[in-house]
């Protein structure tokens, strides 16, 4: 079964992973764990995506792993960016900061001093 693609039977919605397990360890992790964007994408989708960050970008290597045109290769990158943008929030700038200060590596006044330069 293609995960990325699961819905629920009776309301169409995505289903999400409950349960890991680490077979070797004999590991096992239970809660709710949404499938992260990339993975939500087709398999040839994903392929492609790796192809592309493996090559740096590079949409002349692109053109040819895949015997493609330069407007293909733009129109598919474009395709799967918008699949992607649906749910992307961007990070707040200031959520590092707020990170290093929940962990205790920096204090209040020095937190205070980031976010307020």
């Amino acid at each position: 079964m293609d995960i990325s693609k699961a819905r629920c039977a009776s309301c169409d919605q995505p289903m999400t992973i409950s349960h890991m397990v680490c077979t070797p360890c004999n590991l096992s992790l239970e809660g709710t764990f949404e499938v992260p964007p990339l993975a939500r994408l087709s398999p040839e989708d994903q392929m492609f995506v790796t192809a592309f960050v493996r090559h740096h970008g590079s949409i002349k290597k692109m053109e040819e792993l895949f015997d493609i045109s330069y407007p293909t290769v733009k129109n598919r990158l474009n395709a799967i960016g918008a699949a992607l943008d649906k749910n992307f929030q961007a990070p707040s700038p200031n959520a590092a900061v707020l990170e290093q200060l929940a962990r205790g590596e920096i204090t209040v006044n020095e937190a205070l001093e980031r976010l307020n330069p």
